[in-house]
């Protein structure tokens, strides 16, 4: 069984598992556990011949419709030889009892990841043509057929961030553990001035960013758009705003975003910009009231790490030490938020 620290795997389990379900698999196998990630765990499994990753459940309690390993599987399928890279996709594994929760295989991708936005890492001539991929794909992205892929039952109809708005709302008084009054503001605020519904419906990623995208090595082409769990059919705009959202954070580690930047003199683009690459992308006019959205950002993302809280102080995160920092970010979230919506 899965230790309930999340950090090993039970490697026999895992080796008769998968040579009964995967053709070819030759073992002996070896995990790793990825660091990043702190919702579903993840591990990179190597063989003699082959490298794929294993994504999984947390083990424990979990609050309902969280880690849904199984709607990543589904999409990322979905999504095979369309104009969004995703990894190749090689089984679902529904039965528990093997390893303690729900899990799925997919490819190992090669590639480089960028874990800040302003790609310290990379050559300024790179940096431009790596955020003009970012925005390609997001647009590829809102422009796919969900009737053609099979997905327009993937999220349900009615005004998005009516639903998300109270969902995210009542995942978050699910796993408060203390009073945040930006918080309690901000869903107050947003309930006040939910847009009508425009009709625009579509796949959504839920939490689009540059660390979660595979790039190559050896050019600035997207390979794979990774961390589906979020993702559902619900209006675009989000996901544009999430993006912004993370900008608009400190630069480094604690806060993974572009907050006082010199974007020109990085190779860059400014909010405006990115935004209008977009729009232009999808033959779209301005963007009115994009401050709810931005703030609808804030808000869910606040809710998502609270969650991240409450997992740490329960000792059932993936990453406890980290889900520990990053949980003490919601007031900032929150308030954040509400300076968007003013």
């Amino acid at each position: 069984m899965m230790k309930t620290d999340t950090q090993n795997l039970d490697l026999v389990a895992v080796t008769t598992y998968l040579s009964d379900h995967l053709p070819g698999l030759d073992g002996p196998i070896t995990a790793s556990k990825f660091q990043q990630g702190q919702s579903n765990p993840t591990f990179l499994l190597q063989t003699p011949t082959k490298r794929l990753v294993l994504r999984r459940k947390p083990p424990g309690q979990l609050l309902k419709s969280a880690h849904a390993v199984d709607r990543e599987f589904r999409v990322q399928s979905a999504l095979a030889n369309s104009d969004v890279p995703v990894a190749k996709m090689l089984h679902l594994c529904h039965d528990e009892s093997v390893i303690g929760s729900m899990f799925y295989v997919m490819e190992h991708v090669d590639g480089r990841n960028f874990g800040f936005p302003h790609l310290p890492d990379v050559p300024v001539s790179e940096r431009t043509a790596i955020m003009t991929e970012m925005n390609r794909v997001l647009a590829a992205l809102h422009d796919i057929d969900i009737e053609q892929r099979a997905l327009t039952d993937y999220g349900p109809p009615g005004n998005y961030f009516e639903r998300q708005i109270n969902r995210w709302s009542k995942q978050y008084r699910a796993s408060e553990t203390e009073t945040i009054p930006a918080m309690d503001r901000l869903i107050a605020m947003l309930i006040e001035q939910i847009p009508a519904d425009d009709g625009q419906r579509g796949l959504v990623h839920g939490d689009y960013r540059i660390d979660n995208m595979i790039f190559a090595q050896d050019n600035t082409d997207c390979l794979a758009v990774l961390d589906w769990e979020l993702s559902t059919i619900g209006h675009p705009f989000a996901d544009l705003a999430a993006v912004i959202m993370q900008w608009q954070m400190p630069v480094g580690a604690e806060g993974r975003g572009l907050e006082g930047a010199d974007r020109k003199a990085l190779g860059l683009p400014s909010d405006a910009d990115f935004i209008a690459q977009y729009c232009d992308r999808r033959r779209l006019p301005q963007i009115e009231n994009f401050g709810f959205y931005l703030s609808f950002c804030f808000f869910r993302m606040a809710a998502i790490i609270q969650g991240v809280r409450k997992r740490a102080l329960s000792g059932n995160a993936s990453n406890p030490e980290r889900a520990a920092k990053i949980g003490a970010k919601v007031p900032l979230f929150a308030q954040r938020g509400v300076d968007a919506l003013r």
